[in-house]
């Protein structure tokens, strides 16, 4: 039972982290994120609660792999605290970007957590590769939406 708190309570940390931010973006997502100039590569709306869903449930699992190893996983502590300052990061970004509505701002903050799920990813594959794996389409997503709030800096 206590192998599956370690995959169970960092998923559900990241779900709460997910629901949390998708309530805070409800009123930008009806007046202001509308009225912006996008990307023509812009997915439809529906995509990105679906693509963060996974995502999050992927970044629980990776911390949860690194949780569960019976043997010690190499930079664990590292691990943790990158999984966990990461997160937060990924929080900031949704009050830079739809409570404050400030999009250089959120812009820095995302290459910042650009740099921060690298990290996680690189420190995972030296001790834990099926945790970086789950990582992978985290960081690809990450840098796409890295272009899509740089477009909308530069032209909003």
């Amino acid at each position: 039972m206590k192998r599956f708190l370690c995959y169970l309570i960092p998923v559900l940390v990241c779900l709460g982290i997910g629901a949390s931010a998708g309530w805070l973006q409800t009123e930008a997502l009806a007046e202001w994120y509308p009225t912006l100039v996008k990307s023509p590569l812009t997915p439809p709306a529906l995509a990105f609660p679906v693509a963060w869903g996974i995502l999050y449930i992927c970044m629980g699992i990776s911390l949860g792999v690194v949780l569960a190893r019976r043997r010690a996983v190499p930079g664990r502590a590292a691990l943790v605290a990158l999984w966990v300052v990461q997160l937060a990061a990924n929080f900031l970004w949704s009050l830079l970007f739809f409570r404050m509505r400030n999009p250089a701002a959120e812009l820095v903050d995302i290459v910042l957590l650009d740099l921060l799920v690298l990290a996680y990813t690189v420190v995972a594959w030296r001790g834990c590769r099926p945790s970086a794996w789950l990582f992978i389409p985290y960081l690809l997503w990450l840098l796409f939406a890295t272009y899509l709030n740089a477009f909308v800096w530069a032209f909003n």
